[in-house]
């Protein structure tokens, strides 16, 4: 029998990995298969290359799976870096930026994420970057505004000189 190829298999083989990580299904799914293979006879290193991942990755798998069973495989709750705002802070912080920040004595008229990273160090002693900043205000409600820029107004005598046509009250001269 002739030896099934996919073409592409590059690209299909990066796919195939992405479609892995989407859901917590199929992530325990590749984690089972990744053990199996190992309970197959496959070092951790082999079953790595296979699957795209680190060696110390398939271990850790091994490990959970022979400490807590299946349940060492399923997806574990990922707390993340606590926030810098505690409860407090973040109402403190919400009034703010419901107020403008004239009343604080800056010069712009509406807020930004510089401005707000910069408030937030004068004000409480609190160092946040820009972009965690701009997602505080998506966080509180806020959409992304820009301040329309001013349209100076026409010259109408100017305006007179540049028309190729008379207006309509005037009469042409044959």
């Amino acid at each position: 029998m002739r030896k099934l190829e996919i073409t592409d298999a590059e690209i299909m083989r990066i796919a195939l990995q992405q479609e892995i990580l989407r859901s917590e299904d199929s992530r325990y799914d590749h984690r089972l298969h990744g053990v199996l293979l190992v309970c197959a006879g496959h070092s951790c290193s082999q079953v790595a290359e296979l699957f795209g991942h680190g060696r110390r990755t398939i271990q850790y798998w091994v490990r959970r799976f022979e400490e807590h069973g299946f349940a060492g495989l399923e997806e574990q709750p990922r707390p993340g870096r606590r926030t810098s705002l505690d409860e407090a802070l973040r109402q403190a912080v919400n009034h703010d930026l419901r107020q403008s920040p004239r009343q604080f004595g800056y010069t712009q008229n509406l807020w930004d994420g510089k401005l707000l990273s910069h408030h937030l160090d004068q004000q409480y002693h609190v160092q946040l970057g820009v972009r965690q900043c701009q997602r505080l205000f998506h966080q509180f409600g806020f959409r992304r505004r820009k301040p329309r820029p001013l349209i100076a107004n026409p010259d109408p005598e100017a305006q007179q000189e540049y028309k190729k046509t008379p207006s309509s009250g005037s009469k042409r001269k044959p």
